[in-house]
């Protein structure tokens, strides 16, 4: 709708609710600048050959054509500096304020330059006389030469560097951003460092903030595990009966990743949150089970009795639970609006999760519980056989 826009150096239509940077953002330096451009150039080239990439662009920009002046060796004896020298070239052609002039309410300046018919062209700068420091005049092309360049309009670095930030968008339907960046830095970017040797990138935007928050998102899911350990210990009073209790963890997270697939959602970083916190509630049911087991065998009952006995009497309570909590997640499952969308991830984690793991819990957690119990029976056996052996 917006249609052809002359004269625009870029135009650029943006929209994210959340938004981490740029999908694809590749930060590539050298300090031959023409080697450099040529370099973004064929990164730009490569990704508009990916699938489901688009509005391919760098941050270069270049600027007007400027004047570009530079002394000569007889300008240093006679003490003329670079600075005296755009100095008066500016003066020449663009003014000098001589004086300010108060007309009414307002301030007149007073320029001297140049006439124009001897700042038409580039020629007229080379015919000028220079004033040197002692008052004494000197012909421009003496002490200077002069030459038209195209400038720079702005002039980006990182870490000290100057760079070109390469930048795309990727259509999450058609490819995973992922998926681009790991091509990327495999086969592409050690291929473009070799044909131009000294160049160095680096993979910034979305992919640096993706792996430095999962970074901080692992680190966090093993503090939570080690408290989660911890918290089960202390009241089992043993430190093999909370693994049982944890094993439905890792299904709850299989749990999480088929629900992903179902719904048609790529894993995010608001997905692995989720799953950080699916670990803390995927225990709840596999907590009840065993303490129910626990309490029964106190009774006096055997093993199998027992878990047998507590899966019966906590069924229903399991079954609710998970129920329930799938429930509570659905409307935000199904909702469409613009600001849930960035929390669905999230409920799909927990959602799924907990409804995989329910399964697992009552299969899964009693044989679990019955191999511990085997295990025990096996090495109070042993020990007892070692007891007996009748010593020399």
């Amino acid at each position: 709708k917006v249609g052809f826009v002359a004269d625009a150096e870029a135009i650029t239509f943006q929209s994210a609710l959340f938004s981490v940077g740029n999908p694809v953002e590749v930060h590539l330096s050298l300090e031959d600048h023409d080697r450099l451009l040529a370099a973004a150039d064929e990164l730009k080239d490569e990704l508009k050959g990916y699938p489901g990439i688009f509005d391919v662009s760098d941050s270069f920009f270049p600027g007007k054509k400027e004047l570009q002046l530079k002394l000569k060796l007889p300008a240093r004896s006679l003490g003329l500096t670079l600075d005296d020298l755009a100095r008066q070239v500016r003066h020449a052609f663009y003014g000098a304020e001589a004086l300010r002039l108060q007309r009414d309410q307002d301030e007149v300046k007073v320029m001297v330059l140049y006439p124009e018919s001897e700042r038409r062209s580039l020629g007229y700068v080379e015919e000028m006389r220079i004033r040197a420091p002692d008052g004494s005049e000197v012909p421009f092309s003496q002490v200077a030469e002069v030459k038209m360049e195209q400038g720079y309009a702005s002039i980006q670095r990182a870490q000290r560097l100057r760079v070109i930030k390469v930048t795309a968008d990727v259509d999450e339907t058609v490819a995973n951003a992922n998926e681009v960046r790991m091509d990327l830095e495999s086969r592409f970017l050690p291929q473009l460092r070799s044909s131009y040797p000294g160049l160095r990138y680096s993979i910034e935007g979305e992919g640096k903030e993706q792996k430095e928050s999962l970074a901080d998102v692992v680190r966090g899911f093993g503090i939570a595990l080690f408290c989660i350990y911890a918290l089960l210990a202390i009241p089992f009073r043993s430190f093999i009966q909370p693994f049982v209790v944890m094993s439905a963890i890792p299904f709850g997270l299989v749990g999480a990743a088929f629900g992903h697939l179902i719904m048609g959602h790529n894993l995010s970083l608001l997905s692995l949150f989720g799953i950080v916190g699916l670990a803390g509630v995927v225990v709840n049911d596999s907590l009840v089970l065993i303490d129910a087991t626990n309490r029964i065998r106190n009774q006096g009952r055997d093993a199998h009795d027992a878990v047998t006995r507590a899966g019966a009497l906590r069924f229903r309570a399991i079954i609710l639970t998970s129920l329930t909590t799938f429930a509570g997640l659905t409307p935000m499952l199904m909702e469409r609006s613009l600001q849930a969308q960035f929390l669905i991830p999230m409920a799909i984690s927990l959602g799924f999760g907990v409804l995989f793991a329910t399964g697992i819990t009552l299969l899964l957690v009693p044989s679990l519980y019955m191999i511990l119990e085997d295990v025990h029976n096996l090495l109070a056996n042993l020990k007892a056989r070692l007891a007996l052996r009748p010593t020399a």
